[in-house]
């Protein structure tokens, strides 16, 4: 097993013979201004130093580009995504009424998948071993898989100034291609981890990935295992490399939803909260509110300062301070949000708060 990892090993085995109807807006080549992808306004914490996070570094078995990231994504309508069965997962954005959903079983050969919602030049990066999936916005340049990992967890490089970037932390750090560079974090945007099944329901005009992504993978062949159903190391407790933590409060792989800001980090056991709906919490000292949302079998959440009342109600809609709402429509500030398993976020944010 450990010799697919990297995230993971892939033979160039495999083709794709599915014909797409439409391809993804042009990705920018890697030098358009040599700026760098676009950083957030304010930065995201860190257990340590950047510098002493680079000597956490594992070499992931691939080298650098080893695992090949999709840089001309090709997109079918639902009907052509035929390759896909109704509990495989998918990764869905909708951005300006326009939604695209990301296959578990393409990304897992690719990590990354630099693309364009509504205009705007993104990447869609994955990583197997911490089960999550993150967005953010590059700008004129693409992401790369380096690979390494720190915390088991992919790390990104961007190929205009070649920062790496651990994706869990959205936030850069030294690497052997870039010494110094200025500690800053990624502007994200969510993406929901869910079913085709329910991604297909929410959002019946979805463009897909296609399997035409211009590289030779058998994308029916999970390394590590399977997820419809759970199987290999996502159903089971060990780990290919050194984590950061120790910590054996839940299981490893029990998946959470992680929230951080500036302030700090938070985590809502995913199956709590799909059983409470609404459950209540603190990232620092600010009060925030996570929020179930079973058409996606997700979660949402918000900061809430007022400690505004919300209650669940039958059916997906909540209640707050008397009004229904959606939710992923609250009239709180909504904060990014992510699955993940616990061991990494533990490993990451190892003085988050945990609401069981």
């Amino acid at each position: 097993m450990a010799s697919m990892a990297g995230c993971a090993r892939l033979s160039e085995s495999g083709s794709s013979n599915e014909a797409p109807d439409d391809v993804g807006d042009d990705v920018a080549s890697p030098d358009d201004d040599g700026a760098g992808p676009p950083t957030a306004d304010e930065r995201l914490p860190l257990l340590m130093p950047p510098d002493e996070l680079r000597e956490t570094a594992q070499s992931g078995g691939p080298p650098k580009d080893g695992i090949p990231s999709v840089d001309d994504p090709s997109f079918v309508d639902p009907g052509g995504a035929d390759f896909l069965e109704s509990g495989d997962p998918v990764f869905g954005v909708v951005r300006d009424g326009a939604a695209k959903a990301y296959p578990q079983k393409i990304l897992v050969s690719h990590e990354i998948v630099n693309d364009s919602l509504a205009g705007t030049p993104v990447s869609v990066t994955y990583c197997p071993l911490t089960g999550t999936v993150q967005g953010f916005e590059r700008g004129g340049t693409t992401f790369g898989v380096s690979g390494r990992l720190i915390n088991n967890n992919l790390v990104m490089y961007d190929r205009d100034t070649e920062t790496w970037w651990p994706q869990m932390l959205a936030t850069s750090i030294p690497g052997p291609w870039n010494e110094d560079p200025a500690t800053e974090s990624l502007r994200e945007f969510r993406l929901v981890w869910t079913t085709w099944e329910q991604w297909r329901s929410h959002a019946p005009e979805t463009r897909v990935l296609s399997t035409d992504t211009g590289h030779a993978r058998n994308y029916n062949n999970d390394p590590y295992g399977e997820y419809n159903p759970r199987s290999g190391y996502y159903a089971n407790d060990s780990l290919l490399f050194e984590s950061l933590s120790n910590d054996d409060t839940f299981s490893r792989k029990r998946v959470v939803m992680g929230a951080r800001t500036p302030d700090g980090a938070a985590a809502f056991l995913k199956d709590a909260l799909r059983e409470e709906q609404v459950v209540s919490g603190r990232i620092g000292d600010v009060p925030v509110v996570a929020i179930y949302d079973e058409r996606l079998d997700t979660g949402y959440v918000y900061l809430n300062p007022g400690e505004t009342a919300v209650e669940p109600t039958d059916g997906a809609a909540v209640r707050a301070d008397g009004e229904r709402h959606l939710p992923d429509d609250l009239p709180l500030e909504r904060v990014h949000t992510f699955d993940a398993m616990w061991f990494a976020w533990v490993g990451y944010y190892p003085d988050t708060s945990v609401y069981a």
